[in-house]
């Protein structure tokens, strides 16, 4: 690989940086005229069209806006850099709105009219668990951003992950209750979708492995509100060391307003469902002191991650969350894969899952495992001062890398 090419990633995003990429990455050559005076074939200038879905609208628009946010950045910052070999990229954006049936439709006009060659999810796991197979089916790659439950990439080869899995993460948290905490008696609070679930299932396992008691589990819908009673619960009956919070940041935000408003003066470890500037600006002070695991470290010396942050705050006034900067590494991983091997799907796909050592905003993208799970540390983070900040990280290999597939 083109060394300078590998650097590009990071230096593209610097604001206001303008350099051709094909300085990086010489040009394919077009063949040389055949005897008889034929003409070599014009060089394709043609748009490299990649398909994007998201909940734009709907329950899950703060983070839609997030991925979106992500994906238009990355795409104007490529092309304002001279593309991909000479050649625009072009986003064929859909909002699925959080509606499974709205992913099916989008799944099949990207495979039979919009001519992708590839696709990011930057969806959840409903959405992007039934899209997936529609990809896999038409031999077009698809990178999921977020989404953590295993049947997206059970779905075939053409199919990748570029976050951890949820069995990672839910282990990595119970590792930093277990370890760093030393927590003792965990109780879990825990949205009832495949998000909840399975983090939840893997940090009961890891944690109840090595030492530690679950004293309680209590299960919400996305459409609750109100935690009091089990607040009330854990603080007169349960009496927990530590609260392990698998949920979003509306319902994060709540639960940690109402324990510290009703006395529960325990520490709460959340997920990356937390991670987001909506969970700093509705829970406020009461989220100081909150740890998380996440696979984005804001207090990072990578340059590539500062450029990120500072490129997002500057062109959208927000700062970015975790959703956002796994969509963002998702197309930094297809640029880069579709700069070495062009634009064939099959290629594509085979150039993803040979990427080792791959240095994103995100960090260090070891490689993806043998079920197209991206293989990366396990970011910690801690709330202070009205932001995330570094508190450790997990990169444990026996953690980190995921389950083999069933």
């Amino acid at each position: 690989m083109n060394k300078k090419l590998k650097s590009f990633v990071s230096l593209a995003l610097a604001v206001g940086m303008t350099f051709s990429l094909s300085a990086c990455q010489s040009k394919e050559t077009a063949p040389a005229p055949a005897t008889g005076g034929t003409q070599a074939p014009a060089e394709n200038k043609d748009p490299i069209r990649i398909g994007f879905f998201a909940p734009i609208t709907g329950a899950a628009a703060a983070d839609g806006l997030s991925t979106s946010n992500s994906a238009e950045l990355a795409v104007s910052i490529i092309n304002e850099s001279g593309g991909i070999n000479g050649r625009q990229v072009e986003l064929v954006k859909y909002d699925d709105a959080l509606d499974t049936k709205q992913a099916v439709n989008i799944a099949q006009k990207l495979t039979t009219k919009d001519n992708v060659v590839a696709v990011v999810s930057g969806s959840y796991s409903g959405p992007t668990r039934v899209a997936a197979p529609i990809f896999q089916e038409a031999g077009i790659p698809m990178l999921s951003g977020y989404a953590i439950h295993p049947d997206v990439c059970k779905a075939g080869d053409f199919i990748f992950s570029q976050s951890f899995a949820g069995s990672v993460q839910g282990k990595a948290g119970a590792k930093v209750a277990v370890d760093m905490l030393k927590a003792k008696r965990i109780a879990i609070i825990q949205v009832d979708i495949d998000f909840g679930k399975q983090l939840a299932e893997s940090f009961t396992e890891y944690a109840t492995a090595n030492g530690a008691e679950i004293v309680s589990v209590d299960k919400f819908a996305m459409a609750d509100k109100e935690f009091a009673p089990v607040v009330t619960k854990l603080k007169e009956e349960v009496k927990p060391d530590l609260i392990y919070m698998a949920n979003y940041y509306g319902h994060g935000a709540e639960i940690v307003r109402q324990a510290k408003s009703m006395g529960l003066n325990v520490p709460i470890l959340g997920t990356e469902g937390i991670d987001s500037f909506q969970f700093l600006e509705i829970a406020k002070e009461n989220a100081e002191g909150v740890i998380l695991t996440t696979n984005m470290n804001r207090d990072s010396e990578n340059e590539s991650t500062q450029a990120f942050i500072k490129a997002y705050k500057e062109k959208y006034g927000i700062v970015p969350d975790m959703v956002g900067a796994s969509v963002y590494d998702s197309f930094e991983v297809l640029f880069k894969v579709i700069a070495d091997v062009g634009t064939e799907p099959t290629a594509i796909r085979d150039a993803i899952k040979g990427l080792k050592n791959f240095e994103t905003v995100t960090g260090n993208l070891i490689e993806y495992a043998p079920t197209r799970e991206a293989i990366k540390p396990v970011q910690v983070q801690v709330i202070k001062d009205g932001d995330f900040h570094y508190y450790g990280v997990v990169e444990d290999t026996e953690i980190i890398t995921p389950p083999a597939a069933n």
